[in-house]
């Protein structure tokens, strides 16, 4: 049963990606989405030894915490959306959300490397959006770097700045050890 649940869950994540627009890798660029992808589908895109157990993102100190057990195993700063004071309320407010989460998905992306999905919104933020007659806004994700820093020598800039649009950036570095590290499930704390 669980090796079947497993191919549904590969099979579904690769039409996903397919309808997302990951597409073939651009020449010159480090975001090789065809190894992502690979990856993905031979599910080796998770090492147990790296494992960690939770995120805690501090959006006034604009870092992201790792934790394995009660343990603080690494620490990365990040850059949030462009409004980062209060949460997420609708579409376009370009605010991080606030509360807690989970990974949901993992995305090779061709605008940002790789990402991690959250689940946001949830069923009280989706509540929250329709009493006031908004759209809440979705496909919030802690992602890596745009193309244009495919090497990373942009990092001082993004970093010293909240760029995204609501999502969590990191370095693409910071990202390979939380691509690695994270399985779907791992809660998301932002604060």
């Amino acid at each position: 049963m669980y090796h079947t649940q497993k191919i549904i869950f590969i099979t579904l994540s690769l039409a996903l990606l397919f309808l997302t627009g990951c597409s073939p890798d651009v020449k010159g660029n480090r975001y090789s989405l065809k190894e992502c992808k690979q990856e993905m589908l031979e599910a080796n895109d998770f090492l147990e030894a790296e494992r960690i157990d939770r995120i805690v993102v501090i959006k006034k100190e604009r870092k992201m915490y790792l934790y394995k057990g009660n343990k603080v195993t690494s620490v990365f700063p990040v850059s949030l959306g462009k409004n980062p004071v209060g949460t997420k309320v609708k579409r376009g407010d370009n605010k991080t959300p606030e509360g807690q989460f989970w990974i949901h998905r993992k995305l090779c992306s061709p605008k940002y490397y790789r990402s991690l999905c959250i689940s946001y919104p949830r069923p009280q933020d989706k509540a929250r959006a329709a009493a006031r007659g908004v759209n809440p806004g979705g496909d919030i994700t802690i992602h890596a770097q745009p193309t244009w820093n495919a090497d990373g020598k942009g990092d001082k800039y993004t970093l010293s700045r909240n760029w995204t649009q609501g999502c969590v950036a990191v370095t693409n570095s910071a990202m390979n050890q939380l691509w690695y590290a994270v399985r779907e499930g791992v809660p998301v704390t932002i604060k």
